[in-house]
């Protein structure tokens, strides 16, 4: 069956800084939460580090070309804060400005748009250490005033602008539960890093709207993460225990921007834990994207548990701390797995669309990230990934059918370009739609990098 996505429908890849550019101590980058971690024992698989990653510092040319190959039309990349400010603050760095400014001269030169995110989590380790990272008072102005050195030095070419990537990873992994940067353990302060995540974009929405936005022509937002949460029965409990998971998860970053406030179900069950949104946070907060940036992967079953019951199937699966919602997650034997074992339900992801929709509005929405690891063998110089392309398949319809419904989505980037440096998990899982061979040299072997690039070439059509 052929489906056809809209003529001017976004397909892109997307990737983010310290998981590709390696060159960790070059050209004058500073260290990021993220070097520090990676040096303490433990922390990452193997002991693995992004200090040389994908090695795209120094060949940002040849994966502009690997982009234009597989007819990429739209490049989601990070900017590294620490590389264009190393201190975090103060003196800005003339290496990292112009690498970042090679990169989308050689992006527009191939015909393909950028779509730069401002904070994929490399904090400058220096604003952890003097300010308290993403707990300290003064890191939102700290904040905007990096995204101020980017719109000035890249807006005139860059028109799509995304805040923060999942603010829920950076609160809860490296706020609550320490098995990401910069490794705190708290019940207290994961909800105290998300409201100063959420100023932090508001402050730098507020300053691109009005000193650069006008000039520049461009639009900016946030990219929020949430795997579908379905009820495990059609009881009561279990509708209600899916719909609070969703809102600790999702709604937590996204009410309080389309809404004013955070969800009633976190205010009632937090208490003194979550900060109040007072009228100026919700002055400063309210109608800042200009669209809904979604990152999605995965679904699992809700129920409800006994009070402090914790989240079965993922160590943080329930999208916040599971002592703190009264939900149960599983999945279901039939679902394939990935090698994150995540479970493959391309269906989950219309769901979480529609949900979308319905809460804010409907408004323009892009999924910025959708993809899957599997540990693909190379055979006679060629990596064969049904798996991977029925992957896409299966997410690509449900999303054309939720499109169908009537869900406002207008563009759609795999996650991820390259295979590179996946965090706490090192390089033991495969993401990318390109291959890396151990020394880094780029190929494309993978069929679903031929394949993708037939979507493409064919205008989005799926059969």
């Amino acid at each position: 069956m052929y489906k056809r996505f809209p003529e001017h429908f976004i397909w892109g890849g997307a990737t983010s800084a310290y998981q590709i550019e390696g060159a960790w101590n070059t050209g004058g980058k500073g260290p990021s939460i993220w070097d520090v971690f990676c040096m303490i024992p433990g922390k990452v698989h193997n002991g693995d580090t992004g200090d040389v990653a994908c090695d795209h510092y120094h060949r940002l040319a040849e994966d502009v070309a690997l982009m234009q190959q597989i007819g990429l039309k739209a490049y989601r990349f990070s900017i590294s804060w620490p590389r264009i400010l190393p201190a975090g603050r103060g003196a800005v760095s003339p290496q990292g400005i112009a690498f970042y400014n090679e990169l989308i001269d050689r992006l527009l030169g191939a015909g393909i748009e950028p779509w730069v995110t401002l904070y994929h989590w490399d904090l400058p380790a220096a604003l952890e250490f003097e300010l308290g990272g993403w707990l300290g008072d003064a890191i939102s102005d700290t904040f905007a005033d990096y995204a101020s050195v980017c719109f000035h030095h890249f807006g005139d070419r860059v028109k799509n602008w995304i805040t923060l990537n999942e603010p829920w990873v950076v609160a809860i992994l490296g706020y609550g539960l320490g098995v990401f940067a910069p490794g705190r353990v708290s019940n207290v302060a994961p909800y105290q890093a998300g409201h100063n995540l959420l100023k932090a974009h508001a402050k730098a929405v507020r300053l691109y709207r009005e000193k650069y936005q006008a000039p520049q022509q461009g639009q900016i937002g946030i990219t929020n993460n949430c795997d579908w949460r379905e009820p495990h029965t059609a009881a009561a409990q279990d509708r209600d225990a899916a719909q609070r998971a969703l809102e600790y998860f999702l709604a937590w970053f996204a009410d309080p921007i389309y809404m004013g406030d955070y969800p009633e179900c976190m205010k009632t069950r937090l208490g003194a834990r979550l900060p109040k949104i007072n009228a100026a946070d919700r002055e400063l907060l309210l109608g800042t994207s200009d669209f809904f940036g979604l990152n999605h992967y995965t679904t699992m079953y809700a129920a409800a548990a006994a009070p402090g019951g914790a989240a079965e199937g993922s160590v943080y699966g329930n999208g916040g701390l599971s002592e703190d919602q009264d939900v149960a997650l599983s999945i279901s034997t039939d679902w394939a797995l990935t090698d994150m074992n995540w479970a493959v339900v391309p269906w989950g992801c219309r769901k979480l669309l529609e949900w979308i929709a319905g809460r804010y509005g409907n408004p323009p929405l892009y999924i910025t990230e959708n993809g899957c690891a599997f540990n693909d063998k190379p055979e006679n110089g060629r990596v064969h990934d049904p798996d991977r392309i029925a992957f896409f398949e299966g997410y690509l319809s449900e999303i054309h059918q939720a499109m169908q419904n009537g869900v406002n989505l207008r563009g759609y980037f795999i996650w991820s370009l390259l295979d590179n440096f996946e965090w706490a998990s090192g390089y033991s899982k495969k993401f990318g739609i390109t291959w890396i061979e151990p020394d880094t040299l780029r190929r494309i072997p993978k069929d679903s990098a031929d394949w993708y690039r037939k979507v493409i070439i064919n205008n989005g059509l799926i059969i």
